[in-house]
């Protein structure tokens, strides 16, 4: 598949695994007659944000690439944690981009029509918080005039923005795409809703995925702010009285719902932060089952992955993706755990309480 082009859609795959260790091949069309009556599947409506701005260091004058990687808290339009690269662009693999031009807290940025400020300088050479002076409107049509959605060099063609929007996308939100919910179709939805899944939807800020750093990587995800409607709390609350599973697309809702749950398995609607991270020995509360991408281990997405699975059975999955040469990243293949519903099962996760 060529960059920005999503064309053969319709020929993914997707990967079912099931708690038993039983596993299946299935076109990605089949998601349509998966799941139960009364089962919920959750998705991310975020929209991603064109987050890459390349322009000028103005004390040096030398070339930099700006990556928005996270909103300061609350989310402020005006004000982000960023990456910043030296000269060159997502061609060049991330972990070979040279460093950034000498920076120092008040530099000026200069990115075609928007202008920007170092806040402040983190705990790593390429980490830093940034403000636009300009106000919240002009900050996003400079981003829509001057900015590209971050990429990397295995889709080596520039993409659009659009291509990086699911059919779902609704508030520009997130920096890189909440890329599980590529596996959704309208089609999808309608076949769901006819056989009484319920479908619902949440906002979170899915975050970079990589920053060409394996020591800053390992800090991954950033905080990443989410907003959950009070519909979806609801949603949520009525399948679990009547033990059904919640459903979530993409490791984003998985992040949101559980940082939003009470101890009871309830949940809070409205806005909040996730942080940490989810990994072995956190415990789930709200999900049941999770249909996300092919990732490698080691990756912030699969250290998620082993709340769901232990490592034997992620193992042997990540062994049968490979030999069955299933499609990374962003743009690639799905994978769904397929896991039973904890009201009449044992936890799947079982550390969980």
């Amino acid at each position: 598949m060529i960059a920005g082009d999503r064309s053969d859609s319709h020929l993914a795959r997707l990967f079912v695994v099931e708690a038993d260790g039983m596993m299946c091949d299935l076109p990605r069309t089949r998601l349509a007659t998966l799941f139960n009556p009364g089962d919920l599947v959750v998705a991310n409506d975020a929209a991603t944000l064109p987050a890459s701005l390349q322009g000028t260091h103005v004390p040096s004058r030398k070339a930099i690439e700006i990556r928005l990687a996270g909103w300061l808290s609350p989310p402020d339009p005006t004000q982000f944690v960023a990456i910043a690269f030296g000269s060159g662009d997502h061609r060049t693999r991330t972990e070979d981009r040279p460093a950034p031009p000498q920076l120092s807290p008040g530099d000026h940025l200069r990115f075609g029509p928007l202008e920007a400020v170092i806040e402040r300088l983190l705990d790593h050479p390429r980490l830093l918080e940034l403000r636009f002076p300009s106000n919240a409107a002009a900050v996003f049509a400079g981003l829509a005039q001057h900015g590209r959605p971050i990429q990397y060099a295995h889709v080596p063609n520039p993409l659009a923005l659009w291509d990086v929007w699911t059919k779902i996308a609704v508030r520009p939100f997130a920096f890189e795409a909440p890329s599980a919910g590529f596996a959704l179709d309208w089609r999808t939805l309608q076949a769901w809703r006819r056989r009484n899944i319920g479908f619902a939807s949440l906002t979170h800020a899915a975050g970079i995925s990589s920053t060409g750093d394996p020591g800053l990587d390992q800090r991954l995800p950033f905080d990443e702010p989410y907003s959950i409607p009070e519909g979806t709390r609801e949603q949520i609350a009525k399948a679990k009285r009547r033990g059904s599973r919640i459903i979530a697309i993409g490791t984003s809702v998985v992040r949101a719902l559980e940082a939003a749950a009470n101890p009871d398995g309830s949940i809070r609607a409205g806005n909040g932060v996730a942080t940490g991270r989810i990994a072995r020995d956190t415990p789930l509360r709200i999900i049941d089952a999770i249909l996300t991408g092919v990732h490698q281990p080691g990756e912030s997405h699969f250290e998620l992955l082993r709340a769901f699975a232990d490592d034997a059975l992620l193992a042997k999955t990540s062994a049968a993706l490979a030999a069955g040469r299933y499609r990374t990243h962003e743009f690639g293949d799905s994978v769904l755990f397929n896991l039973p519903t904890q009201t009449e099962s044992q936890p799947h996760n079982t550390h969980a309480p």
